[in-house]
């Protein structure tokens, strides 16, 4: 009988063993599938909440908190559950947690060792509470009027530091309540600590690496908007265009995101491809670091440096003073003063239309006809007589331009407006009646080429760049928005179906920009429905892309963004119904 009872006593023993084993494997095996899928998790909130509800299923614990340090040092909740009261807060709840975070030191700047949670942070070591109201060394009076206020009973805690690569502490897991297979509340087992704290360190590594990678993107978004800024500080107005064609693109992406049916119904963006175009519109006019501030902000046709519409119109004073001059040295020498005076009215009268006419040219308004080409180089026939050299007082490399064809020595007989030799400097021409007779705009051939070869440039930089796998496109996103979709566009050419959606979108979010833009020094701000109608022609004209463009109005985009960035004055009513092929859809 004896024999027979030991058997089964051993028996049971096994079996007992057997079964503690079978649950240490199982946790075991999951623990490492836990390692695997947090490493792999990279969205913030699901990340923090996994790491809490795993440990909570690991221990079968009724509640817990997950705290991260902060850059001022203090322990901030993050997430934090409890079965029982049926609380979730924090993380995808979209509930705030309302507790404030604790403090790491005490007001006399001592370290805060009195709570158990900032003390695990500050040693870096784990803490097994079995009851709380017993416990010695740690203030849990918090803790108690909490459970006076709820009901609750706050018993075991196992408070586990995360330690990084480093060894720092970056925040702190704390479960309540280990339960056990009767939902009676137990002490945490020596058992499971240790797989909590192997959790815990994954979850540390896990939490680590999110934040490197979230440092490295706010590195990186933070560069492109000093590139922006040291564009804006060269030209205020293309860097403010900087800032706000990536708001326009943005718009519209989200508007074709939201797309159920049409040619954007099955177009999506994940959040990697929302940071390429991102990043792509932000860096889409990098190039612009190497143009000339007088070429982009060329305001006026003798704009350069400064507009040399000033040297021009004091040779008009020179020669209105030298007919002045006539006028008294003929009355002095005793000639017919009526006559003088009439002749004088009549070249003065003859130099004011003139000069009228060389400054509204000046404007470059309207377009230059062959008619007033041919004005400006009659105009510019007039001489005038120059009485100083003019060429002393010059930089080094204006005088060795000088070399080649010098200047006759004063005084000497010049035209009132010259295309000289020294007026070309590389591949610029700055011949005053060559610019006066620019056709359209303020613009040379030349300057145009400087303008447009910008998206070259920031072709060439940012193909220099070692962009990671999943922002491969932001070249191409940046580089193409000049592009048409009938191929006539620059740099190459490219037709719609060569071109992504996100790069026909910045097609339109830069063109929109440009017209709506109220800080040109060139133009006049136009309002919101002139700009929708120049708009309207580029996609008659097959320069934008047309489903695109109806998207843009009828998502209102359009108005979204003018509501933020144009004048009060420029936002005027557009009627819709003559741009959209479906105006209900839009209203």
């Amino acid at each position: 009988m004896g024999m027979q009872h030991n058997q089964g006593l051993n028996l049971g023993a096994m079996t007992g063993a057997s079964a503690a084993d079978a649950r240490r494997g199982k946790r075991l095996e999951r623990l490492i599938e836990l390692g695997i899928a947090l490493s792999a998790e990279r969205d913030h909130d699901r990340l923090m909440e996994r790491i809490l509800l795993e440990a909570k299923d690991l221990t079968n614990a009724d509640g817990g908190t997950l705290y991260l340090r902060t850059e001022d040092d203090t322990l901030r909740f993050t997430i934090l559950r409890n079965d029982t009261l049926n609380t979730a807060m924090g993380g995808t709840t979209g509930k705030d947690i309302p507790f404030p975070p604790l403090p790491m030191t005490l007001p006399d700047g001592a370290p805060n060792h009195n709570n158990v949670c900032t003390h695990a942070a500050l040693t870096g070591t784990s803490i097994n509470i079995v009851d709380a109201y017993e416990a010695e060394g740690f203030d849990f009076s918090g803790t108690k009027r909490f459970d006076e206020g709820t009901g609750y009973r706050s018993k075991s805690f196992l408070t586990i530091p995360l330690k990084n690569f480093g060894g720092s502490v970056i925040g702190v897991l704390q479960l309540i309540n280990a339960r056990d297979d009767d939902d009676k509340v137990i002490p945490f087992t020596d058992e499971v600590q240790p797989l909590v704290e192997a959790l815990a360190s994954q979850a540390a590594v896990a939490i680590d690496n999110q934040q490197l990678m979230a440092a490295q993107r706010d590195l990186l978004d933070s560069f492109i908007k000093v590139i922006a800024d040291a564009i804006d500080s060269k030209s205020p107005y293309t860097g403010g265009h900087c800032r706000r064609v990536p708001m326009i693109a943005e718009l519209l992406a989200e508007a074709a995101c939201k797309e159920t049916d049409g040619p954007f119904a099955d177009f999506d963006l994940d959040d990697d491809q929302r940071q390429e175009l991102h990043l792509g519109a932000w860096l889409h006019d990098c190039g612009k670091v190497t143009t000339p501030e007088y070429v982009v902000d060329k305001a006026t046709k003798l704009e350069t440096i400064y507009d040399r519409i000033h040297e021009v119109r004091t040779r008009f004073e020179v020669l209105r003073r030298d007919a002045e001059i006539a006028l008294w040295k003929g009355i002095a020498e005793g000639g017919d003063e009526a006559a003088l005076r009439a002749e004088f009215e009549k070249t003065v009268a003859a130099l004011e239309e003139d000069w009228a006419f060389i400054a509204e040219t000046n404007i470059g308004g309207e377009f230059t006809t062959d008619e007033r080409k041919a004005r400006v180089k009659e105009i510019g026939a007039r001489t005038w007589t120059r009485h100083f050299d003019r060429t002393v007082g010059l930089s080094w490399e204006e005088s060795k331009r000088l070399e080649d064809v010098p200047p006759p020595p004063p005084p000497a007989t010049e035209r009132l407006l010259e295309d000289r030799p020294d007026h070309k400097v590389g591949i610029y021409d700055k011949g005053e009646i060559y610019n006066l007779c620019v056709g359209r705009g303020t613009l040379t051939d030349e300057e145009r080429k400087v303008i447009n070869d910008h998206i070259v440039v920031t072709q060439q930089m940012l193909a220099r760049l070692p962009f990671p796998k999943h922002l491969k496109r932001v070249p191409q996103i940046a580089g193409n928005h000049h592009e048409k979709m009938d191929g006539t566009g620059y740099p190459n050419g490219l037709k719609a179906d060569e071109m992504d959606v996100t790069e026909r979108i910045m097609c339109i979010a830069d063109i929109f920009e440009a017209l709506t833009a109220a800080d040109r020094p060139y133009k006049t701000p136009k309002t919101l429905s002139e700009c929708v109608k120049i708009l309207n022609f580029m996609r008659k004209d097959g320069h934008i892309d047309a489903g695109l463009f109806e998207l843009f109005l009828r998502s209102g985009a359009y108005k979204d963004y003018a509501e933020v960035c144009l004048l009060p004055e420029q936002i005027d009513d557009v009627d819709l119904s003559q741009y959209l092929t479906q105006v209900d859809a839009a209203e």
